[in-house]
């Protein structure tokens, strides 16, 4: 029975283990989704960030951007008198560019020692206007002057060197393309090429705005300085440099350094700037806290300076939120050149006997008193000094900073200003007699009025705005 019961067992398996591989049934093979469906999907998950990202947008009015004409109206008045007293110069960065127009204003003597104010990242020449009328009233030609990206410069190229990186950067460059286009254009490029709209955003800008155009690094910004200065004949200068503008006129410095009589260093820095530019970069992130002028003004009294005025917090604000200028200042955080070393610099050849002073903050931090230890043996010949404002000391010292530029520029030797005299053409000189006619009829109406013209009109203000 036993062999029987073994025998009918083996005979139930022989169909089984007699089977062919090629004939046993087998599982279908996964496949990948097709290219269409894919983007699909991916198109559908955009869709879904991006109207939920509008719906934030929409229902918290402040977030979205100004027109440039609101924008300029609803600057603080100390903040359109500063404008108003200045003028805009024309710069090339690139030759092959069009032109960009800088922002300068001056006070002073024309024939006194000329010093040349350039501010650091996140602030304007606007946060140099106590000290240009100090050092005016002391007998210097100040000149300060807006980086391009900053206060009423122009901005530079952005879709490339300003963009946030990662999944929220994709959302928000849909998002731009949804506003300029319409929502159901990303559904007629999905349809017409089968590809997510995004890839063909970045192709496009990829190939129209390489980094390399941006213009926000030391040596592009280093041009614009010495092209002001050249145009406004400032030369011999005395070079004041705050915060990470160290690394803009050092580069400019090295490539011209008998144009410049001195450098003031005011709280240098390379590695540790005092504003910190990449919390505006993330989209939302960035544009809630420009939103805030609680937040906001907090920020600049954490990272600054810890005495800052709440309607001067407000009017860094608004300049950070108009006319680009949030993405400007993150793109120009992201083109600072971290590793520049002080004391290599100051070591070379071109600029070793040139006169230094350093002004740094004995009241920030201890670190931060360390690291002016540091900058001070970096530069052993350096006129050191110490002050008791913060990290942006001519907003909350500036006496303090006016005086020692004083007392160092006038103990060096008088400069001799470079000029280049150059006959004018017969029909070029009486154009340029009769615009200086012109120019003394305009005086009439207000000073300054010529410079304002064309910016006003730029929002649609035209003649008829009174500041």
């Amino acid at each position: 029975m036993a062999e029987t019961s073994k025998k009918q067992e083996e005979k139930a398996k022989e169909p089984l283990l007699s089977q062919e591989p090629s004939k046993q049934p087998s599982l279908p093979t996964p496949t990948k989704p097709s290219s269409p469906a894919r983007a699909l999907a991916f198109w559908a998950y955009f869709t879904i960030s991006v109207s939920l990202l509008t719906f934030l947008l929409a229902s918290l009015p402040s977030l979205r951007p100004p027109d440039h004409r609101s924008w300029f109206l609803s600057l603080p008045d100390d903040l359109r008198h500063h404008y108003y007293k200045g003028k805009l110069i024309k710069v090339h960065i690139n030759p092959s560019r069009s032109p960009i127009q800088v922002f300068a204003v001056e006070h002073g003597p024309r024939d006194g020692e000329p010093v040349v104010l350039v501010h650091g990242l996140g602030c304007s020449s606007f946060s140099f206007r106590h000290v240009l009328r100090l050092l005016g009233s002391s007998g210097l030609h100040a000149v300060a002057i807006d980086l391009p990206g900053s206060g009423f410069s122009d901005k530079l190229d952005l879709r490339e060197h300003g963009r946030w990186e990662g999944i929220l950067g994709r959302i928000w460059d849909v998002y731009d393309e949804i506003k300029e286009k319409g929502l159901f254009w990303g559904f007629d490029q999905l349809v017409e090429t089968g590809q997510v709209p995004y890839e063909e955003i970045v192709t496009r800008d990829s190939r129209r705005y390489g980094a390399e155009s941006s213009g926000y690094g030391s040596a592009e910004m280093g041009r614009v300085v010495g092209q002001v200065i050249d145009s406004m004949a400032l030369t011999p200068a005395h070079l004041v440099l705050h915060d990470s503008a160290l690394g803009t006129g050092a580069n400019w410095v090295s490539m011209n350094p008998g144009l410049v009589q001195s450098v003031t260093l005011i709280d240098p820095a390379a590695e540790s700037v005092a504003f910190p530019s990449w919390m505006l970069g993330p989209p939302v992130l960035g544009e809630l806290l420009l939103a805030s002028r609680f937040a906001f003004s907090r920020l600049l009294r954490l990272c600054c300076s810890r005495s800052m005025d709440g309607l001067v917090a407000e009017a860094y604000r608004l300049l950070l939120k108009g006319r680009d200028g949030r993405k400007s200042v993150v793109a120009a955080g992201k083109a600072l050149n971290y590793s520049f070393d002080l004391g290599e610099w100051a070591g070379t050849e071109v600029v070793k006997d040139m006169a230094f002073q350093v002004l740094w903050s004995n009241s920030w931090s201890d670190r931060w008193i360390d690291e002016g230890k540091r900058a001070a043996s970096a530069i052993p010949r350096a006129k050191f000094a110490s002050h008791s404002g913060g990290r942006w000391p001519q907003e909350d010292a500036a006496e303090e900073i006016s005086e020692m530029i004083v007392q160092f520029v006038s103990s060096l030797p008088k400069s001799v200003k470079q000029k280049k005299e150059e006959p004018l053409p017969e029909h070029i000189q009486m154009m340029f007699d009769e615009a200086s006619e012109g120019h003394h009829h305009h005086h009439h109406h207000g000073h300054g009025q010529e410079h304002a013209t064309g910016y006003f009109d730029m929002y649609g203000l035209g003649q008829g705005w009174g500041v």
